[in-house]
């Protein structure tokens, strides 16, 4: 997901998307714990992405207040 699509989003609509990628990293890490895991790339990339959904949210915060 690129920075400027999350841009796009409301507020609350990227809370919900935090929340989501948490909930695959979470998954992510579980598989990878049991070996179920094939491709390790993809936890990277749902860091980065976690990562861009929360510098998104504190660039909202710190324009409005």
């Amino acid at each position: 997901m690129k920075a400027k699509e999350l841009h796009d989003l409301g507020a609350e609509e990227l809370k919900d998307k935090e929340r989501e990628l948490y909930q695959e990293l979470f998954n992510l890490r579980f598989q990878k714990a049991t070996g179920q895991l094939g491709n390790t790339a993809m936890l990277n990339k749902a860091k980065r992405d976690l990562a861009r959904v929360k510098t998104v949210l504190r660039e909202m915060e710190q324009a409005a207040g």
